[in-house]
């Protein structure tokens, strides 16, 4: 059944156009609502970051779930790993998150968390879909479901991800600025790493509805890295609008991605003997990472772009630590999604425990210089079939004998090629790209 709704991260779009009116969210809050009720189960979870346009949907789906029967506990402003979380612990049907992560205020979403809080299964978002072609239907009056705020819901998600961070340590001393990216975790975030005993800094955390994400946040770090740099702090943590990644900045001012992310908490898993199997990473993560993690006899695999992907691969292979280069680090020992707090936990226990600082823990890892170019194309063809093209990857492969990767992948939205190339010489790896676009784009033309 082809998907009207569902992609690889929920639904999301412009606010006020399809799918994100309040008619078609209210649809799918009642879609949901009868799929939902027929297992059973009628509690469902909802929680939002903080756009203004979160009121509007956080409304038009408890009214779609009210008349389906179903209860809604409403979380208010929470990250998306929160909305997993506690709709784990309170046993809830699913849970519903209305953000669009890293995304401009104007737009919007919605993410499904099942009863496990892990993604929602495929066979659920059919039913959904496969509900949304019926009349839309409200159940008789003494069974209409109810809404009720969970007033708890911060402390809850404060103290699981402290639980995560090792009782024989403590932050004591260290200094930290937290950007939140005027996001859900904008309240929550400042809080652990404070308990915890840190000296923290906190920007990015003033919401207004309209500056989620706005030069700020794990999307735009120069912000943390100015930050870090006037507070001569110990390190900058940077979260993107919903808290599901995380990009940090050393005590110099080096930003250090989700590849290098995964590189300390992997190296430092496998030393310790913890890390259990390999690390799972993209189509797009740096070739020096697996080339690191071959040296320290580290199994590594690559997923397709996305988070979904690289769960996907890490439960089929029974491995625990996974990610992207964008910041998205999921540490399946500890929770069953992305999580951008629990992540840079994981990172300053090490910090910690060894007395390193994040530039010392990552610098025997160094990331090739990547040139990205994006092709206009006139139309679509499959790039495998096309001999002047693989001619040009090959050509390509060779020049970087060895040292280096090329990668070539259609858009899924627009009339584009993507060309990345990679390699350990900056200069050759721009030539190289520019040389297999340019033959892209007339062999496409």
């Amino acid at each position: 059944m082809a998907r009207e709704f569902f992609g690889t991260d929920g639904i999301r779009g412009r606010v006020g156009q399809y799918p994100m009116t309040a008619q078609t969210v209210m649809k799918l809050g009642w879609a949901a609502g009868k799929v939902l009720a027929s297992k059973g189960n009628r509690e469902v979870l909802i929680g939002k970051d903080t756009r203004i346009s979160g009121y509007l949907f956080e409304s038009a789906l408890e009214a779609g779930l009210a008349s389906a029967g179903i209860n809604s506990r409403m979380l208010g402003p929470m990250p998306t790993p929160a909305v997993a979380y506690l709709t784990s612990t309170f046993r809830a049907a699913a849970g519903i998150v209305i953000s669009a992560s890293h995304n401009p205020f104007y737009d919007n979403g919605l993410k499904f968390f099942s009863t496990e809080g892990t993604k929602l299964p495929d066979e659920l978002e059919l039913e959904i879909e496969a509900m949304m072609k019926e009349e839309m239907t409200t159940v008789d009056s003494k069974d209409l479901g109810r809404a009720r705020r969970v007033e708890d819901a911060s402390g809850r998600y404060i103290e699981f991800c402290k639980s995560t961070f090792p009782s024989s340590l403590r932050l004591d001393g260290m200094k930290i600025v937290v950007d939140t990216a005027n996001g859900a975790a904008y309240h929550i975030a400042r809080e652990v790493f404070d308990e915890l005993g840190a000296d923290v800094i906190a920007v990015g955390a003033d919401p207004n509805g309209m500056n989620i994400n706005k030069e700020c946040g794990a999307t735009a770090p120069d912000n943390l890295r100015a930050h870090v740099l006037l507070e001569r702090a110990d390190v900058g943590i940077a979260l993107d609008g919903d808290g599901d990644r995380l990009i940090m900045v050393d005590h110099r001012g080096d930003i250090v991605d989700g590849d290098e992310i995964l590189y300390v908490l992997a190296k430092a898993r496998h030393q310790a003997g913890t890390l259990k199997g390999g690390v799972v990473g993209t189509l797009m993560t740096n070739l020096a990472l697996e080339h690191a993690f071959d040296a320290l006899g580290i199994p590594f695999a690559r997923a397709g772009v996305g988070d979904r992907y690289v769960m996907e691969l890490l439960r089929e292979r029974g491995w625990e630590l996974g990610g992207e280069n964008s910041g998205h680090i999921i540490c399946l020992d500890r929770v069953t999604t992305g999580d951008a707090i629990v992540a840079a936990l994981a990172v300053l226990a090490v910090m910690r425990s060894t007395g390193e600082t994040l530039e010392g823990l990552r610098a025997d890892m160094k990331l090739y210089p990547q040139v990205l170019l994006n092709v206009p194309v006139a139309k679509k063809v499959n790039l495998d079939d096309n001999e002047v093209i693989q001619a040009a990857v090959r050509q390509a492969e060779q020049d970087l004998d060895g040292n280096g990767r090329v990668l070539l992948r259609p858009s899924g939205t627009e009339p584009l090629v993507r060309v990345m190339v990679e390699g350990k010489v900056a200069n050759d790896v721009q030539e190289i790209c520019q040389r297999v676009a340019n033959v892209v784009g007339d062999a496409l033309d």
